[in-house]
């Protein structure tokens, strides 16, 4: 399995920010007291020097961040066309650099995208283009990625109980990638697509395939959620939130399954109810353990 020492994969910094800050409150009963919030910034992605977009994040892991949001934008075809990542929050800047100048997609090759300004929740870049390359995703069969009632409870509950910024402070999306209900990788963001896209690009950086993998998040599953879930080949997608009726359609087009309203122990399975096993099966080997 390829690391981050693995020499054809970016060379990354490992950038460290506050996640949160303290502030001064009033509360209902008229009392002040000190609260923490999260510590929203913003990070400019420069791809050879050339500005690409601005993301606004809590920067947890802002390298993994800014590879997965290239590859799930379809600027890059594979990690391995960038030779570095470097993030410097003097600046606020990320500075990607490819093996060639401009490699990747034709959009970065031409310098046909144009710096653009996303929040955390509203990223629409490259939206049309992700629509038509919808015919050329493909997710495992439902026969070799399935998962039963009792491993999506076992997920949902590690979720609940894994420390968090939204634990202390609130104001933020987790996502995180299960095998099973066994949790590779934890992620929170201010938007969920950022914490949607940092998990793709530990995923890339880690040659990790989504073939047999659970994603979990708490944000809404919208057409753009569905479409970097199938990106990173992850038939199964679970949501504490609800879905929208594009995210609904697209889904089922794509074969994805689609599980929200998920809490405690209750949950929808609103696509792909073919993966679903109400029960754990009687014999046979374990889905997705």
């Amino acid at each position: 399995m390829p690391t981050e020492r693995d020499p054809v994969l970016p060379r990354l910094t490992r950038a460290t920010a506050c996640l949160t800050q303290e502030i001064r409150v009033l509360d209902a009963a008229g009392e002040e007291r000190t609260i923490r919030i999260p510590d929203e910034r913003p990070l400019t992605v420069y791809v050879d020097r050339h500005e690409l977009v601005t993301l606004m994040t809590l920067g947890q892991y802002p390298e993994w961040l800014v590879l997965g949001y290239l590859l799930n934008q379809r600027l890059l075809d594979d990690p391995r066309q960038v030779d570095s990542v470097t993030v410097d929050w003097s600046v606020d800047a990320a500075a990607v650099r490819t093996r060639n100048g401009r490699g990747g997609s034709k959009a970065l090759r031409t310098g046909a995208v144009r710096p653009v300004l996303n929040t955390g929740c509203a990223q629409g870049t490259m939206f049309a283009e992700q629509m038509a390359d919808l015919g050329t995703m493909r997710l495992a069969a439902a026969d070799s990625a399935r998962i039963d009632r009792s491993t999506l409870l076992a997920a949902l509950e590690r979720m609940r109980t894994q420390p968090s910024v939204h634990r202390d402070a609130g104001s933020v999306h987790g996502t995180a990638l299960f095998h099973g209900s066994e949790l590779l990788f934890f992620v929170e963001d201010v938007g969920r697509h950022n914490a949607v896209d940092t998990v793709a690009g530990w995923m890339a950086m880690h040659g990790i395939d989504g073939d047999d993998k659970l994603l979990l998040t708490t944000g809404r599953l919208t057409s753009e959620m569905v479409i970097k879930a199938a990106r990173m080949r992850v038939p199964i997608v679970v949501s504490r939130n609800g879905i929208s009726a594009m995210g609904h359609s697209l889904a089922e087009r794509l074969g994805m399954t689609l599980v929200g309203r998920a809490t405690g122990r209750r949950f929808l399975c609103y696509t792909g109810a073919s993966r679903f096993d109400p029960d754990p099966p009687a014999a046979g080997p374990p889905p997705l353990r």
